[in-house]
């Protein structure tokens, strides 16, 4: 029998946990979000003074139920801080129901090496009778977008005359952050890319081939993929790149960062974009709930709510309902499963709304056969 940790190089659970992490150094985003999770679990099992080793099936529901509402808040929930901070603390607040359910996936498979690795003696997610609803993150449709209404409403508040995102006075640097806030936007709508892909993507990853522009990007898992340009992103990209005083079209030697800095040279990280993405959408609410009042809460709550992955939700809803085929919407999104991609397809939902509509109060029943009644007879 191999003893406990005979597999990995390692003395203790957090040692066990970096060599798993080690195996995403690749995929730096998708390393921190593993390890947020993972030291979570960790956090506590220490207030426990447990192990790894020692989690039972029914410690499970604790742990779920400490993601729902960490108690005390006081130790648990705090603004972003540096990790080396004192007052840093791991949750921002209660995880909602599918981010519960995306930190679950995560620590079953973080189980699933440490078991393969010795580590731990079993996987107690094995053991959930529940695990397809509670454990498989592709089931159910898409929610976290915006619909097209709203997104019609925001873009043209983003860009429309008069807006703040347009107008031309104020300072050369204000001008700028009008004019990237536009570009961000519009590449996360127009090619649905990872917040990851877009810090990281260059001048040069658009190129000309037999006439047709192509977005060349290495994405999830170091796939690479190339994505065709739609006529609108390149006049974004034509337009960005004269504010900055370049030539209107990149070159394919052009290393330099499509996003950059107030400079106008350096690149942008992940987490200045985000900011940069959740700020816009908060101003938007706010704009929106200015002009329209308590008639807008609803949408106004969906902007604030609006995370950067809720646009390339968006941009994969809105081209599924614009009837862009199955295999090109796949082939955009870069899923490796058809069945992952469906989750974008909302006309089973449109045409069960519709099927339901048939079905209604009494009154209402005969409301509507007597109107049918009145088309059929002759004029």
């Amino acid at each position: 029998m191999v003893e406990r940790g005979g597999y990995i190089a390692a003395r203790s659970d957090a040692e066990a946990v970096a060599e798993w992490l080690a195996e995403y150094r690749a995929s730096p985003r998708t390393r921190r979000a593993y390890r947020r999770e993972a030291e979570r679990l960790l956090l506590w099992l220490a207030e426990r003074d447990m192990t790894l080793n020692q989690v039972r099936r029914d410690h499970l529901e604790g742990f779920e139920a400490f993601l729902a509402d960490p108690q005390p808040r006081s130790r648990w929930v705090g603004p972003p801080r540096p990790r080396q901070a004192e007052d840093w603390r791991p949750f921002r607040g209660p995880l909602s129901p599918a981010s519960r359910r995306q930190c679950l996936v995560i620590l079953q498979g973080m189980y699933a090496w440490l078991t393969e690795a010795g580590w731990v003696a079993h996987n107690p997610f094995r053991l959930m009778r529940d695990k397809r609803r509670r454990l498989d993150n592709r089931q159910g449709g898409i929610e976290r977008y915006l619909e097209a209404p709203l997104w019609e409403w925001f873009w043209g508040w983003l860009t429309g005359a008069g807006s703040p995102a347009t107008q031309e006075g104020g300072s050369p640097r204000e001008r700028y952050q009008r004019h990237r806030r536009r570009f961000v936007f519009g590449f996360a709508y127009l090619l649905a890319p990872r917040i990851s892909e877009m810090s990281a993507a260059r001048m040069g990853d658009f190129q000309r081939r037999e006439g047709r522009w192509w977005w060349n990007v290495v994405g999830k898992g170091s796939k690479t993929a190339s994505i065709p340009v739609p006529p609108d992103m390149l006049t974004l990209l034509t337009e960005w790149r004269l504010a900055l005083g370049l030539s209107p079209e990149p070159q394919p030697d052009d290393a330099t960062p499509l996003l950059r800095a107030l400079d106008g040279r350096r690149g942008i990280g992940d987490n200045r974009l985000y900011r940069l993405i959740r700020e816009t959408f908060r101003e938007a609410a706010d704009a929106l709930e200015e002009t329209h009042g308590e008639g807008a809460h609803g949408w106004a709550l969906r902007l604030r709510q609006a995370t950067p992955h809720w646009l390339r939700h968006t941009a994969l809803t809105h081209q599924a309902q614009a009837g862009v085929e199955l295999r090109y919407l796949a082939a955009t999104a870069r899923h490796s499963r058809l069945d992952t991609t469906a989750r974008y397809l909302h006309a089973e939902d449109e045409a069960w709304h519709r099927q339901q509509s048939l079905h209604g109060l009494a009154e209402r029943r005969e409301g509507r056969q007597g109107a049918d009644a009145t088309r059929d007879e002759p004029v």
